[in-house]
């Protein structure tokens, strides 16, 4: 049997190389009419002068339909139309070239063809230009591929809508709808939300315990979301309950540290800081005996009638829900006529700042001197104030912000002085 000859070989190296010379040979006009792109020749007018074999196809027309008879801007909707005659077209005769431009063009069976178009102004030998050359691709699959990125946007933007509103909805049911009405007393509170997309941890009540006596607490919970809206609200009703059996503050913050330390103490540990006070009328001046007992809360800020302000310290009180027996710190005050109490969570102090120049933590001192400018002011006025400051930092609070501020109101014959 005689071997057979390279040229036999047609599967192999010699075979291969012969097929793919033959691909290379492929004629100039059989390039343009079948390349995988439209295109098209105009004159300076827009009348078709020559299109390939391509996008004819694309399009369902004939030749002879189009070529000398035609102009591009018929092949378009009436919104391309409109801006090819106002947009395209004086944009390629300043720059002569433009590339890059969504359309879409009619086919013959009335369907539309998404398509991006470059254009070019070829000039003779003297400089005149002479004819438009366009270039189109077919735009079908980016434009299924936008319409359902836009179809993923739009639904993750109803999700994120569902999730505010329900987030929203979760966080109310958290706090009191309306502040009792204490008499002798002027009572405002504020709930600054920093994300509307988590529920927050922060939480306050002020609520009537025996006859002509009341509570009040303001807490934060560690974390955000679903977990903390659980403690908040076992938080709550614990603090609530807990003030009914046994008012005493101290007592109260016990009683929840040993409810959070037992249904919290395993692998997710879950705390919170909670000041907690109780208000009672002191005496025929209008005066208010307040005793506060503090779990690792910031300290209360006192504003009094006379225009001085500080700390009410609290030393040494622990997280609440961390140690099985929390140290509990407190103190009593007596709360005059003119004189404001306030507290606050940490999101206040800890907002960010632009305020010193270096972007820094807005801080107790600050706050302390904000609250020496007020002094003396009432609840409302300082709640108010809070509200209209937390507003400048913006973006920079980065955590929830409750405050809760009691003040007894001057005599009326004070005020008027």
């Amino acid at each position: 049997m005689m071997p057979r000859t390279g040229d036999e070989e047609q599967g192999g190296p010699t075979g291969e190389r012969a097929q793919f010379s033959a691909l290379l040979e492929d004629s100039a006009e059989d390039l343009y009419e079948h390349a995988p792109c439209g295109y098209l020749s105009t004159l300076l007018d827009g009348r078709i002068a020559k299109i390939n074999t391509t996008l004819l196809d694309w399009l369902g027309y004939q030749r002879d339909d189009l070529v000398g008879s035609w102009h591009f801007s018929d092949l378009l909707t009436v919104g391309g139309r409109l801006y090819h005659e106002t947009h395209f077209m004086p944009l390629l005769r300043m720059q002569g070239e433009i590339s890059g431009i969504a359309l879409e063009l009619k086919a013959a069976d009335g369907s539309r063809l998404p398509v991006l178009v470059t254009s070019t102004v070829k000039t003779g030998g003297d400089g005149q230009p002479l004819l438009i050359r366009t270039t189109l691709f077919d735009a079908r699959d980016r434009r299924a591929y936008e319409t359902e990125l836009l179809r993923a946007r739009q639904e993750a933007d109803r999700e994120r809508e569902r999730l505010q509103t329900l987030a929203t909805t979760l966080q109310r049911t958290l706090l009191p709808p309306t502040l009792v009405n204490v008499p002798g007393l002027d009572v405002s509170a504020h709930y600054h939300i920093a994300s509307v997309d988590e529920v927050g941890g922060d939480f306050y009540d002020l609520f009537p315990l025996t006859e002509g006596t009341w509570g009040m607490f303001l807490g934060d919970v560690c974390g955000k979301g679903a977990a903390a809206a659980a403690v908040t609200s076992l938080a709550r009703y614990t603090l609530r309950a807990a003030a009914v059996y046994d008012p005493d503050p101290a007592a109260v913050l016990a009683n929840l540290n040993t409810v959070l330390h037992h249904e919290y103490n395993g692998t997710e540990p879950r705390f919170c800081t909670v000041v907690f006070g109780l208000l009672t009328p002191d005496g025929d001046q209008g005066g208010f005996r307040v005793t506060l007992a503090s779990g690792g809360h910031p300290p209360a800020l006192l504003m009094r009638a006379d225009g001085t302000a500080d700390y009410l310290p609290t030393p040494g009180g622990q997280l609440i829900g961390v140690l099985p027996d929390a140290h509990i710190a407190t103190t009593s005050l007596r709360l005059d006529p003119g004189d404001t109490l306030l507290l606050h969570t940490d999101g206040l102090t800890e907002a960010h700042t632009a305020i010193t120049g270096d972007k820094d933590r807005y801080g107790d001192d600050a706050l302390l001197g904000f609250a020496r400018v007020l002094a003396p002011t009432t609840a409302t006025h300082t709640v108010t104030a809070i509200r209209d400051l937390l507003n400048t930092f913006g973006t920079g609070v980065d955590d929830d912000t409750a405050v809760l501020a009691i003040n007894v109101p001057r005599p009326p014959s004070e005020e008027q002085q």
